[in-house]
């Protein structure tokens, strides 16, 4: 049996510049974020051969199947046609956020289940091999409207700028930050749930219809990304600028499409730059689910309190990536 442990990520600066579609266009896309100590797991053994089913596979739904084919699950029956276990498959799926809400999880999912699946034959992957595993499986074998960030950041855990594009495909480089001020930068985020889920890749469709013409607000995105970057890293850095910092991307992002914010979410936002927010933005590709502010100490409890109906989400760093948190060998003859 084995059980991973795959953390969901909060992405700064960068998105849309992920999209295949972009950085294969235009040679590179880069993206500034870290992985939190929030986590999708999945426990995953050998079937024993005692049922009319060779798969179980438990989710928000439950799926008893003879053949890989016939899994509706896309990740789960695609991961397993890669990957082909050596038997039936017993699979169980629980996560510390819901899904659709811009946190990565469905990105999470898919590199835990290839790390668990590789595990139990007993084949160890490096963090690079299953972020681009992850990435084939749902930009090819899915055929998912997915960027390439979400992967690599549940694999390699960690505060990275990563880049896209080029021989390598992908570049990982963590950011080097002292940890005061790294804990400084975690103490003033505050992370809310909309009380909306929505389906990402059904907006980011929008995004990859629009990158021509969007091309010179994608270009500020990237730009973003060093700046954030100077801004953690300068010996003299205000991490208030970075806060600033994503209240211009946010102004920018929401010219990508239409349906990246509405009027509820604008609501929401304006209400939290009333009450001491300096920046701040909607992860993932847009519609809903959770809503990041960059806020002041002194200004935080007066948004909680703004905000009561919204579950507030506290939350610190993660820096390992995905991880095998148990392991029993197990004999499937």
């Amino acid at each position: 049996m084995i059980i991973t442990r795959t953390p969901f990520r909060i992405s700064f600066f960068g998105g849309g510049t992920d999209y295949p579609a972009w950085y294969k266009k235009h040679g590179r896309g880069a993206v500034l974020s870290t992985t939190i100590n929030k986590y999708c797991y999945l426990n995953c053994r050998y079937l024993p051969p005692f049922f009319r089913h060779k798969y179980a596979i438990n989710y928000s739904k439950r799926e008893l199947t003879k053949d890989i084919q016939s899994i509706k699950h896309p990740s789960v029956r695609e991961s397993m046609n890669l990957v082909k276990p050596d038997a039936g498959i017993e699979l169980n799926h629980a996560g510390d956020l819901p899904k659709m809400s811009g946190v990565g999880s469905s990105s999470a999912f898919t590199v835990g289940l290839l790390h668990s699946l590789y595990s139990l034959k007993g084949e160890v992957k490096t963090k690079r091999e299953l972020a681009l595993d992850a990435i084939h499986v749902e930009q090819n074998m899915i055929g998912e409207n997915v960027g390439s960030q979400d992967q690599v950041s549940a694999a390699f855990g960690g505060l990275n700028k990563i880049e896209f594009g080029g021989p390598q495909e992908i570049m990982v480089s963590p950011i080097i930050i002292r940890s005061e001020k790294l804990d400084q930068l975690c103490s003033n985020l505050m992370l809310f749930f909309t009380n909306t889920s929505r389906d990402g890749t059904k907006i980011a469709k929008n995004w990859i219809k629009n990158t021509d013409q969007n091309k010179s607000y994608l270009k500020n995105m990237l730009a973003m990304v060093d700046e954030g970057q100077n801004i953690l890293t300068s010996k003299n850095g205000n991490l208030d600028d970075f806060g600033k910092l994503l209240h211009k991307g946010w102004e920018i992002k929401k010219k990508l499409a239409n349906n990246i914010t509405n009027s509820k979410i604008d609501a929401m936002y304006e209400q939290a730059l009333k009450n001491g927010a300096l920046g701040g933005k909607l992860l993932g590709a847009g519609g809903g689910g959770f809503i990041l502010f960059y806020a002041p100490p002194e200004a935080q409890q007066k948004i909680k309190e703004t905000f009561k109906k919204f579950i507030y989400v506290p939350f610190k760093f993660d820096n390992l990536g995905t991880q095998v948190i148990y392991y029993s060998p197990q004999n499937n003859n």
